[in-house]
């Protein structure tokens, strides 16, 4: 655990090797990263924590101020704390987590991997209005649920994202901490429609980025994902057939093996720099 005068933040850390920073996503801990940790062995340092406001990490944001970047300092406090040049890797919200850690260039990152973030803002931006909707589309019937009083109303964000019963289909526990961090996670969501991705921000990351998602997401989610690839330098797509969002839990071994092959070229990369 990190103790910091705003509140404390997740830290754990397992295995030797290069460091992996492993961040999870909306309604999850580090624990999310299990299967991932369990096919690599000893291979990596691997270092989890929680997002702010999940597990034992204090939220620092408020209604009035969501920002991402709450989020991120918090994320870079943990960075230092493995210490080194770290491969930053996040899931769904810890994606976009991640790309304004990488973004804000604070911290010394070796390497990026963003799986399925809900990068909205880049298709506002790119005038990609139909699969913006979606999202949008989402996220009012979401709200709207929930402020007139559906405790269950995430499921409707849920099965967006993993299909019709997917909210019903998963075991008690994470179901109730789904309900329980509603609030958390509406939060996360007012930072990441307020998250800007400018093309020519965009340029200025010049780490190995490898963009993951799942072959089986929504044409909204695979199309920001793809746009987040073609507009920054020294990216790559890597689409894994039959995933869908919760793409770490079910196909943690494809997971694994793909960030493991990018961890390793970028490490080649620090050693004989092209």
């Amino acid at each position: 655990m990190i103790d910091e005068a705003q509140g404390r933040i997740d830290y754990d850390e397992c295995g030797s090797g290069p460091a992996v920073v492993l961040l999870p996503g909306s309604c999850s801990t580090g624990a999310a990263w299990r299967p991932v940790i369990a096919v690599w062995g000893n291979r990596f340092r691997s270092v989890t924590t929680s997002l702010l406001g999940y597990g034992g990490t204090s939220d620092r944001r408020t209604a009035g101020d969501p920002s991402n970047s709450r989020n991120a300092e918090a994320m870079e406090s943990v960075i230092r704390r493995a210490g080194g040049r770290v491969h930053l890797v996040g899931h769904s919200f810890g994606g976009l987590v991640s790309l304004a850690v990488a973004l804000r260039n604070q911290v010394s990152l070796a390497s990026l991997v963003v799986i399925e973030a809900p990068a909205v803002d880049i298709l506002r931006e790119r005038k990609e209005h139909q699969h913006y909707q979606a999202f949008r589309r989402m996220t009012d019937a979401y709200f709207a649920d929930y402020a007139a009083g559906n405790v269950e109303a995430i499921a409707t964000m849920i099965d967006f994202y993993g299909g019709a019963g997917t909210f019903a289909s998963w075991p008690p526990r994470p179901r109730a901490y789904a309900v329980e961090t509603t609030p958390v996670n509406i939060l996360d969501w007012a930072g990441g429609y307020g998250f800007l991705l400018p093309e020519a921000l965009l340029a200025t990351l010049k780490i190995p980025l490898l963009v993951i998602c799942g072959g089986a997401s929504p044409a909204a989610v695979q199309r920001a994902n793809a746009l987040l690839c073609e507009l920054t330098p020294n990216a790559t797509l890597a689409t894994i057939d039959g995933a869908a969002h919760f793409v770490i839990a079910t196909h943690a071994v494809e997971i694994a093996s793909r960030i493991a092959a990018h961890v390793h070229r970028a490490e080649a990369e620090l050693i004989s720099p092209a």
